[in-house]
């Protein structure tokens, strides 16, 4: 049901959004007719309701239908952008949490110390900081700076693609080449995602440590290490478990800004150009594949909860 109302949303706002497909589609000098014939050609001479009743059909039999800027089947476009944005959003993903929870449980830690301080201060400016203007300034250091500055080349991270252009590279220099390439967006979006998790896990395991639980665990002598994993860590896993899910829509999110930046060919950039062309298939294709990767994730955090509720070891 909520798959179904956020497509649904997205075929009407795209259609009262202003813009013709056809404008770029019929060359500059084309006349009315013609841009009248490529209108009933794609089936939008026909009102919004018959629109959505073909398009709704024909996605239940599995047809999204043909992309109006590159003629290519729609499923085509997601089975090869989308790959890509999973594997990019999958190791940031990863490292948002690996970086992130104990940056925060350092904080709590030594909440109201100078390294709390400084860590508030840091972490507060890179979430803040929009994800496309985090992404240039690292291309301006790590790219032409670098260059500026006369650093040797393996010093130098390529600003733009997947793989260097214009060489086939296989086995491990063509993985060395691609995770070269990746190390610019994915640091973007895991430094990000990190210090939103880092200022939510440190208030966790602050409220955490105040618990009568955690203290007589410290009076029995207790190693930091163990009160810290065994307690604490337990504690906020479901409400860490949760953020992951609710991490996901902002990650997706942000993905469209890096891969356009980066000129990756992922599912976010194939969006963002399908937007800026009114390129409606491929936009609901792209939207119907964000939705229900969001609502899967929030599905599989439901379902793991109760598995990791800690009073279900004292019970």
């Amino acid at each position: 049901m909520l798959l179904w109302l956020v497509v649904t949303l997205t075929f009407v706002l795209i259609r009262l959004a202003p813009g013709d497909p056809t404008t770029f589609l019929v060359p500059p000098g084309a006349s009315a007719a013609d841009a009248a014939r490529t209108r009933a050609e794609l089936g939008l001479d026909r009102s919004m309701l018959v629109q959505y009743a073909r398009w709704f059909r024909a996605t239940l039999s599995g047809d999204m239908g043909v992309s109006f800027a590159s003629g290519r089947p729609v499923m085509t476009v997601l089975r090869e952008a989308a790959p890509i944005s999973v594997m990019l959003g999958g190791l940031s993903l990863g490292l948002t949490f690996l970086i992130g929870v104990p940056i925060g449980m350092l904080q709590a830690a030594k909440r109201g110390r100078f390294i709390d301080r400084a860590l508030t201060i840091v972490t507060t400016a890179v979430y803040a900081a929009p994800s496309f203007w985090l992404a240039l300034a690292l291309v301006a250091v790590f790219t032409y700076g670098a260059a500026t500055l006369g650093l040797p080349t393996q010093w130098r991270l390529p600003a733009f693609g997947i793989r260097t252009p214009g060489i086939v590279l296989a086995g491990w220099e063509g993985v060395i080449d691609v995770t070269r390439h990746a190390i610019l967006p994915v640091a973007i979006l895991a430094a990000v995602g990190a210090a939103g998790i880092a200022r939510y896990a440190r208030s966790s395991v602050a409220d955490v440590l105040r618990l009568d639980f955690v203290r007589t665990a410290r009076a029995k002598g207790l190693p930091r290490r163990a009160v810290y994993l065994r307690h604490v860590l337990a504690n906020i896993l479901p409400a860490l478990v949760v953020l992951f899910a609710l991490s996901l829509p902002g990650l997706l999110a942000g993905s469209i800004f890096v891969e356009s930046v980066f000129a990756w060919p992922g599912l976010g950039r194939a969006t963002l150009t399908a937007i800026l062309a009114r390129d409606y298939p491929v936009i609901m294709g792209a939207t119907l594949f964000y939705a229900a990767a969001v609502i899967l994730a929030n599905l599989a955090a439901e379902l793991v909860l109760p598995l990791l509720d800690p009073r279900r070891e004292s019970a």
